[in-house]
């Protein structure tokens, strides 16, 4: 996942969007950047790292301008290099054009190979990139025409936003898989702000206006606000947004992410009830559903582990020994909670299962006499191709275990997952029936196929020191 930030018109527009990836950064820990416009002059910093560490007062200071945009990153298509941190810009057709870019291009590889047939030179392994390089061989006149363009030839997950000359444009794939909303700045009712999640906006005093539609190019200027569309395609947010990325004090899509957690832990203790003692959350992602768990059985809530907030998900960490290494710098039990109980542990999901099986053998060293974790989400058993870091299958322990194998793995004395029609119950708006998600890292029904680029392409992947 990624978070993007942008806004329109505020005389410190580089700060606010400082503060902006400050509420993002759950979504990305490996870089971040902030690009600024002045009057078609694009000043950016970019770098490896947290928001706070990068942009320090002196950085802030390069950045002058009344618009902004930027974003913070976890790698998923690219490798973590600095060539690939975000906003990326560029030149062409005498305008200078930045972008910000959440999700994945499932065609990036055979629009890449096409486009270096034509003479194209790459200064990245981004996807995004691909984009700024259709744009900039659009037969088009007008920059959002040339921006529809390239966006007709790109498949897959895109909630973007750019900037160029003295615009602000927000713009979301038609299958609406990546969340991307609007809003106002309270106070000031010509300062818009666009992010991918409204915990950005409470941060910097927003009001909330709307979400951007699937498929809609929003153009914000001092000419006022207009949209276009690209083709419609089936609705199919990220139903993962819920269960895990997106903070509990959101609102995605009109829906609390907050109140669909509640309901998952609730919809997850009337599928696994479990007689036990006391009903624990893996911290943080796991706290909500765990309480809507605790509510629905009528067993006590405790925070039996602690989490320690200097450390960043391990979940989003690239490498694999800093994940399993981050497990136990992490978390660490309470044995005044758990000693002589019989636990119930929520989480939000099992992917590769050596961060449950760590979490398993806590509670038992701290006393618990039981452990029966429970699972706010189905087994994902299928990578997915739109932007969260699960690339094969042979990462994930679902694809080639059962349950009680699983359980068994993970040393439990049982596991219960949330059932797929329960998910979607617990997600889905009341206003909204029918499914409009996505769910294929449950299911395997991908909206958009992955399209494999041609046999025999070699990949040239340079290091950077």
């Amino acid at each position: 996942m990624c978070g993007v930030f942008g806004i329109f018109n505020h005389p410190e527009a580089s700060n606010l969007t400082y503060l902006g990836l400050h509420a993002l950064q759950h979504r990305g820990q490996e870089s971040a950047g902030v690009v600024s416009n002045v009057e078609g002059t694009l000043h950016g910093v970019r770098a490896m790292g947290q928001v706070r560490k990068i942009f320090t007062r002196e950085a802030l200071a390069q950045l002058p301008g009344p618009l902004a945009i930027g974003h913070v990153r976890y790698t998923t298509a690219g490798g973590s290099l600095v060539k690939n941190i975000q906003p990326l810009w560029a030149q062409y057709r005498g305008r200078s054009v930045a972008i910000a870019h959440n999700g994945n291009l499932v065609n990036e590889e055979v629009l890449r190979e096409e486009l270096e047939g034509e003479g194209a030179i790459f200064t990245s392994f981004s996807d995004t990139e691909v984009i700024l390089q259709l744009m900039a061989r659009s037969h088009q006149g007008d920059f959002r025409d040339q921006l529809a363009d390239a966006l007709g030839r790109v498949q897959g997950a895109y909630s973007m936003v750019l900037t160029t000359a003295d615009e602000l444009i927000a713009v979301r794939d038609p299958h609406g898989f990546r969340p991307l909303v609007l809003g106002r700045l309270t106070g000031s009712p010509d300062t818009y702000v666009v992010a991918s999640e409204t915990s950005a906006f409470d941060l910097i005093e927003a009001e909330r206006i709307r979400d951007i539609e699937p498929g809609e190019i929003l153009t914000i200027s001092k000419r006022g606000m207009s949209s276009s569309f690209v083709p419609k395609a089936p609705r199919r947010s990220c139903v993962f947004e819920y269960v895990y990325f997106a903070r509990p004090d959101s609102v995605l899509d009109g829906k609390s992410v907050y109140e669909a957690r509640i309901a998952m832990g609730e919809q997850l203790a009337a599928e696994h009830a479990v007689e036990a003692d006391v009903v624990i959350p893996v911290p943080d992602s796991g706290v909500v559903a765990a309480l809507g768990y605790s509510h629905a059985s009528g067993i006590p809530f405790q925070m039996g582990l602690i989490r320690n907030h200097y450390v960043g998900r391990t979940f989003i960490e690239p490498s694999d020994s800093i994940r399993h290494f981050g497990v136990r710098l992490k978390l660490n039990a309470v044995p005044q909670v758990l000693k002589g109980k019989r636990v119930v542990v929520v989480d939000d999901s099992i992917v590769r299962g050596t961060t449950s099986r760590k979490i398993v053998k806590l509670l038992r060293q701290a006393g618990a006499t039981e452990v029966h974790v429970r699972i706010s989400s189905p087994p994902v058993n299928g990578p997915c191709h739109y932007g969260i870091d699960t690339p094969t299958r042979a990462e994930l322990v679902a694809s080639t275990q059962s349950v009680e194998e699983i359980a068994k793995s993970i040393e439990a004395d049982s596991l219960g997952y949330l059932g797929a029609e329960r998910l979607l119950a617990a997600v889905r708006a009341p206003d909204a029936p029918g499914k409009n998600f996505c769910d294929a890292c449950f299911t395997g029904d991908y909206p958009v196929p992955r399209e494999p680029p041609r046999p025999g392409r070699k990949q040239l992947r340079l290091i950077e020191v």
